[in-house]
């Protein structure tokens, strides 16, 4: 049961063939047997998930089943939800139990989506590798020698190992796509304010965005009709209508325009992972697309442009983590200062501490023009780079990483060469477009992705591509050894 996707355990269940809570028990005992070799869960509710998919089950039978209804799934610990921790892969958070549901969490749930349980996540999302989790690294399934990808490594992991069919996820720099490569699984980042980010956990504000994590296009699609949509209660959400993200996925691609960046081919890139790419590229030729050179001229001032503005963002955001209110406080303070500070040294980790100080550094005064104010100038820059593309080319596609999964371990101790990991993922934030990473290959047998990059708001345009791309290959099919 747990090689089903949720495609086709929606049609399982609509059939009668299983039960939510067959299928939802049988991804606990996965989990439970499975889940100490990769560390991907943090938060496991039993009884709580039993009981939605009893739930589920009663709905289905009184005729009131949507899509999802009964599909078990995980959340990103990022994400509030009532009663269940929301740790956000951090001690400063390790005893915060939301009393309210996050808006990504309510919809699922009114969808009928079962929750599984929270995944882990590098803390408060700072990472590339899931490695700075205050409740140790995620393993990647396909070598747990190797890291999962960041910040979402949890969940991807998670739907690797098919501990869960799919999982939600966040992205800020290529926290969704970047562990979807790295994992052998489908991702996608949703058009910034296209899914709400009430309740999910803010790290950057102007460029935190959830979405869906599963095997495939098709189940992406199905996951995102039921998250995205106009939020009242968050600001940045955007009123544009929604659409069925399913409805799309069979077009054909005659007649489409892929643009290939010049800067995405080039230096970093590894011949491997390059390879697999231009083979995908080719797949997406051989079915009517149209492949064109394309430039992004403003490409290498992304990494310093993103690390300027994400780090201010969370220095002002994590300001409110100070002992007072909730989460961590430290033991017999003696002051108020002392509060505040042995609360913050002891709740936070490294990753974390680097990315307030750089922030705190960029917004002070004296420096504030040369290093935020300049970085939202060249931001503007960044996304006007795509816009000019667009005027040339319908999506725009290259690799997810430069490579493959890394050893647990080997980047640690340097960030820089860490930061470069997500050097493709990052302008796509800066710009507020969508994009997901799709399976395209195996280089010595660890997954890479193919990067496909949509005008915004053309999420649908974007799972089409992706599933006719599925249709023809069976990358998104493949899974780990070892899981069975």
């Amino acid at each position: 049961m747990h090689d089903y996707s949720v495609a086709e355990l929606a049609q399982g269940l609509r059939e009668g063939r299983f039960s939510s809570v067959e299928v939802t028990r049988a991804h606990l005992q996965r989990i439970a047997a499975l889940d100490e070799r990769f560390n991907s869960f943090i938060s496991v509710d039993e009884s709580a998930a039993l009981a939605e998919a009893e739930q589920a089950d009663a709905r289905r039978a009184a005729g009131e089943a949507s899509a999802l209804t009964g599909v078990p799934i995980a959340h990103k610990d990022i994400f509030c939800t009532r009663g269940l921790r929301t740790s956000c892969g951090s001690k400063m958070l390790d005893n915060f139990v939301p009393p309210y549901d996050a808006t990504v969490v309510s919809r699922l749930r009114e969808a009928g989506a079962v929750t599984l349980g929270k995944t882990n996540m590098d803390e408060f999302a700072m990472g590339s590798s899931n490695e700075t989790s205050y409740y140790g690294a995620v393993r990647n399934p396909w070598d747990t020698d190797a890291v999962p990808g960041g910040s979402s490594g949890g969940s991807a992991a998670a739907v690797a190992a098919r501990l869960a069919p799919a999982a939600t996820g966040t992205d800020t720099g290529g926290s969704i796509r970047q562990p979807a490569a790295c994992c052998g699984i489908t991702g996608i980042k949703p058009t910034y304010g296209r899914v709400s980010r009430l309740g999910m956990v803010a790290f950057a504000s102007s460029l935190d965005q959830g979405g869906p994590m599963a095997r495939s296009a098709e189940d992406c699609a199905l996951l995102l009709n039921a998250m995205a949509g106009h939020d009242p209660l968050d600001s940045t959400s955007s009123t544009r209508d929604t659409q069925d993200y399913t409805a799309q996925l069979e077009r054909d691609l005659s007649g489409l325009r892929i643009g290939l960046p010049t800067q995405y081919f080039g230096e970093g890139l590894s011949a491997a992972t390059a390879a697999c790419v231009q083979d995908a590229l080719r797949e997406l030729q051989a079915r009517g697309a149209t492949l064109v050179d394309v430039s992004l001229p403003h490409s290498e001032l992304t990494v310093p442009t993103y690390y300027i503005i994400a780090p201010a963002e969370a220095s002002t955001n994590l300001s409110r983590y100070d002992g007072v209110r909730y989460g961590h406080r430290c033991e017999d303070p003696q002051d108020l200062l002392d509060l505040y500070t042995r609360t913050r040294e002891e709740g936070f980790g490294d990753e974390v501490k680097r990315r307030i100080l750089v922030g705190t550094y960029a917004l002070s005064a004296g420096y504030y023009d040369a290093y935020y104010k300049k970085a939202q100038q060249v931001r503007r820059l960044i996304r006007q780079d795509f816009l000019d593309c667009f005027e040339q080319v319908d999506i725009i596609a290259g690799p997810t990483t430069p490579g493959p999964a890394f050893a647990l371990g080997a980047k640690s101790d340097d960030p820089v060469s860490m930061y470069l990991e997500d050097v493709y993922t990052l302008a796509v934030n800066l710009a507020g477009l969508p994009a997901m990473s799709v399976p395209a290959g195996l280089v010595e047998g660890m997954p890479v992705g193919l990067q496909l990059i949509g005008q915004h708001f053309d999420e649908a345009r974007l799972l089409n591509v992706a599933h006719q791309f599925q249709q023809a290959t069976d990358w998104h099919l493949r899974a780990p050894g070892g899981i069975d």
